[in-house]
């Protein structure tokens, strides 16, 4: 008897979780195609001269339980130091024995892996986000420290302190606009000093023009009054104490791959593939044919040409204007699907000599860099949005310890200046911005490279207001599954996509057609993160 096929559109973490769990419990056969020739989608791992890139930064951090032991079956915590724990003999918390359950195997236990032999192993890592602003370092989330006080002076404080208080007496009603939405948690004046001109860079529009949906997704639960709980809770916390209460934005440690995200991908990848499912890149899906309530086949283009795949179950996680496109849908949706917006993402690797920056800070670092993982640029004469400083994620993502290596994050839109600039121009322009805001000298700079990302954040604006259009006819079709970021055009984090596999997966199982399981992913408080 013939197994049930699955089709699975796109190969990032949504869609190699749903092959995974299809394979770990069902007799459904999964083919899971990726039009590019990369594993991972965003959470990819790009490699240039030994040098890799996680393309927009990933914790390995989450709220769900499962998904933090699903992470762990893979790549297992590590049992010794990694390089740059053992140079300044760092303290790190280290793993005995650990046991995976390998697909379709046994159980093993074993002793947990030495990052320094094995590659397949997950590390350790302390967060610090900073933001610069006036030149300056301020504490992301913003607490009102010592330091941050005298950063920003007494008088913008006392506006800071007025505009909030001003905020709770009077809240902005109707809470319409991304804008009223900052304003009511943080005031007039803190928002203008630290939201407004970072997320106008990132979304290219007006926070007047964003839905207040953004921030009840993204940032739901932080508030000025929430971090300063966390500020005094730190201050008494016990040595040890687990952070799964804690808003995700304020976590102080994440786990992570030793080469990254898209290293754990890849070896997802690559045991679905050993486990019998089909991972097929550079093959799109351009027609999704439908008879009824059911999807009954994909038209595909691949290296071997076009053909129809026949299949029981389809899996979408591919931009859903696109899906739209290849489905014969009424004119409403697809008027609604053509409308949605994305914001694309350009991130220029830059390898560096040293840093002007100096660490003031009490984490020690290797070559005594500042330890941020993520600097969020709040400069308004500049356009870089962030930097990642690679070597403080992981120290194996740098081929050569003696130099720093930089990710400087672009928000842009596909066909304007920025995108559209050649590479050797757009990396002359930010290295100068890096010199502009005294991160780095150019005459430092030894090595750089371009990476642009279509469609990399959804955007909640156009006719997204209209997007329950969109959603009740795709949700009409049984046998189709939106999952992840791009599939159901929300602002998912990596472990939001994931739980939307696991959750339409169960949905198979169960015999269960009511998608509202998949959509309630990342729809409570529990569920978001800030980046």
């Amino acid at each position: 008897m013939t197994s049930p096929v699955a089709v699975i559109i796109g190969a990032g973490p949504a869609g190699l979780t749903a092959a995974y769990e299809l394979l770990d419990g069902t007799d459904i056969h999964p083919i899971v195609l990726e039009a590019s020739g990369e594993i991972g989608g965003i959470s990819r791992t790009a490699r240039y001269k030994g040098n890799r890139i996680d393309i927009g930064g990933h914790r390995f951090f989450s709220k769900s339980e499962r998904v933090m032991q699903w992470w762990a079956n893979i790549f297992p915590p590590q049992g010794a130091p990694a390089r740059d724990d053992r140079l300044l003999s760092r303290a790190v918390t280290l793993a005995g024995e650990v046991t995976q359950h390998p697909l379709r195997g046994e159980a093993v236990t074993r002793p947990a892996p030495d990052p320094e032999i094995d590659d397949l192993v997950m590390l350790s890592r302390t967060r610090l986000s900073r933001i610069l602003f006036l030149r300056k370092f301020f504490d992301y989330p913003i607490t009102l420290s010592q330091k941050i006080l005298a950063n920003l002076g007494p008088a913008r404080v006392t506006k800071i302190i007025a505009g909030y208080l001003r905020a709770q007496l009077f809240p902005i009603k109707p809470e319409d606009s991304l804008e009223a939405f900052f304003t009511n948690r943080f005031g007039g004046e803190l928002y203008r000093t630290f939201f407004r001109d970072y997320t106008e860079k990132v979304w290219g529009v007006s926070c007047r023009e964003i839905p207040a949906d953004w921030g009840a997704q993204r940032v739901k639960g932080l508030s000025l009054a929430a971090t300063l709980k966390h500020a005094v809770g730190k201050a008494f916390a016990k040595p040890g104490k687990a952070q799964g209460s804690v808003e995700t934005s304020l976590i102080d440690a994440f786990q992570y791959p030793k080469y990254g995200p898209g290293q754990l991908w890849e070896e997802v990848a690559r045991q679905v593939e050993a486990a019998g499912a089909e991972v097929r890149l550079h093959t799109r899906a351009v027609a999704i044919h439908t008879d009824g309530g059911r999807v009954t086949g994909v038209t595909v283009q691949g290296p071997d040409g076009t053909e129809t795949l026949p299949c029981d179950y389809c899996f979408s996680s591919m931009p859903v204007k696109e899906l739209i496109a290849g489905m014969a849908a009424p004119d409403a949706v697809r008027a609604t699907a053509d409308g949605l917006p994305y914001r694309d993402f350009m991130t220029v690797g830059v390898l560096a000599k040293r840093l002007k920056l100096t660490n003031t800070t009490a984490q020690r670092t290797v070559n005594d860099i500042v330890p941020d993982n993520w600097i969020y640029i709040q400069e308004p004469d500049v356009k870089v949005g962030r930097l990642q400083l690679f070597n403080n994620w992981s120290p194996y993502l740098v081929a050569d310890p003696s130099l720093v290596w930089l990710g400087m994050e672009y928000f842009c839109q596909e066909g304007d200046a920025m995108w559209t600039a050649a590479d050797a121009d757009f990396t002359r322009f930010a290295v100068g911005e890096l010199a502009q805001i005294g991160v780095a000298d150019p005459a430092d700079v030894v090595d750089t490279t371009v990476i642009r990302v279509q469609k990399a954040y959804p955007a909640y604006f156009g006719t997204y207001r209209d997007f329950a259009r969109v959603r009740a006819f795709t949700d009409g079709f049984f046998n189709l599954f939106l999952i992840g970021r791009n599939g159901m055009h929300r602002y998912n984090n990596m472990d939001h996509s994931m739980l939307t596999a696991m959750a339409a997966v169960e949905n198979i199982r169960a015999g269960i057609t009511d998608k509202a399981g998949l959509w309630s992913v990342n729809a409570e408080e529990d569920y978001h993160e800030t980046k």
